[in-house]
């Protein structure tokens, strides 16, 4: 190269380096929304009002004190690591399921992996028969409950109430934006997907019901639906019930957008169920909290949704190799974290220059 040309290049260089340097980067506020299924997180008393007895820590024959709070503490670390990587912090909310009452939940958000981040929590006690809820844990500091309510779904099987988990609404102000949470556990696939399909069609019902609710005072509310559905992304309570959508440019402004959809067709899952890997664990969100393509993040918008799928989550050998490392089996306890990874999504939002 001439050395004219050469001395140009350099200055080109240069110059766009400088102006690199004086542009300062955009910031964004980035919060973690998940949720978590807590793997039967019971304490070891028994509550005469409950069918506890049957749940994983009664049936251990001894250290039940011990395998509590091993439990707790490992809970308690994977939480406090959700979402850090970009948030810098454990998520902003969180929904879980699976805990027996508002004491473990206390012992949870007490534990030293989350102790500084003061979270506080919304519980009601559901008609489960073995006792088990949904809950939404929060950091005080990023997120305002202003409302809450304990839905039952009213699910009938030959005339007969099935006592499945409430589905719990908390309403509130992330940062300065009202937002829309709905928590859930649909029943279980016990008895097989076929005929236990209807079931769970119906708690798609129920929660078609409380966003219509939300949006009777609010048409373009931020909506977030999060659960152990028991279904995988593509099964009719979805499609057909919820009317989800899988891609951005179909969604309307009645529409659910189901980003864990796509992450299903490409092979990702948050548990092992009778040798099958399923993504039961998801969160959905309504339109205004989806990215529409402009970047602009002026409101909380939905970044990327991920599984929490880490190594030290999942087990490495034997016949459940690759499946979650899960606490319990076959009435002993196996040391592990839960039988269902935690799935999260980023909200961004540019700050201020």
């Amino acid at each position: 190269m001439p050395k004219k040309g050469l001395f140009l290049f350099i200055l080109l260089i240069f110059m766009a380096t400088v102006k690199a340097q004086n542009v300062p980067a955009k910031k964004y506020a980035i919060r973690t929304i998940a949720f978590y299924n807590l793997e039967n997180l019971f304490d070891t008393i028994n509550d005469l009002t409950k069918h506890d007895e049957a749940s994983p820590m009664m049936e251990l024959k001894g250290n039940r004190s011990k395998v509590y709070w091993d439990k707790i503490d490992k809970l308690a670390s994977t939480i406090a690591q959700i979402g850090k990587e970009k948030a810098n912090t454990s998520p902003a909310i969180i929904g879980v399921c699976e805990v027996e009452n508002s004491a473990v939940l206390e012992d949870l958000i007490a534990n030293k992996h989350l102790k500084k981040q003061r979270y506080g929590f919304v519980h009601y006690e559901s008609p489960d028969k073995r006792g088990i809820d949904v809950a939404l844990l929060y950091q005080h500091r990023y997120f305002k409950p202003i409302f809450h309510q304990a839905f039952n779904p009213n699910i009938y099987r030959n005339n007969r109430k099935v006592f499945t988990r409430d589905q719990l609404l908390v309403s509130g102000y992330l940062d300065d934006e009202l937002l829309h949470i709905i928590v859930n556990h649909w029943p279980s696939r016990s008895g097989g997907e076929a005929k236990s399909r209807p079931l769970r069609e119906k708690a798609a019902y129920q929660n078609t019901k409380i966003i219509a609710q939300i949006r009777l005072k609010d048409p373009k509310a931020k909506i977030l639906i999060m659960g152990d559905f028991n279904d995988d992304p593509i099964n009719s309570s979805f499609k057909k019930v919820l009317k989800t959508k899988a891609k951005k440019e179909n969604v309307t402004v009645t529409d659910i957008f189901n980003p864990y959809e796509g992450l299903f067709q490409r092979g990702f899952h948050t548990l092992g169920y009778r040798d099958n890997l399923n993504l039961f664990d998801q969160i959905l969100i309504s339109k205004p909290l989806l990215d529409t393509g402009q970047k602009e993040f002026s409101t909380y918008k939905m970044f990327k949704a991920k599984v929490f799928n880490k190594r030290f989550l999942t087990t490495r050998k034997g016949k459940y190799k690759g499946y979650p490392f899960r606490s319990f089996s076959f009435g002993n306890y196996r040391g592990g974290y839960s039988d269902h990874y935690p799935v999260y999504l980023y909200l961004i939002k540019a700050q201020p220059d």
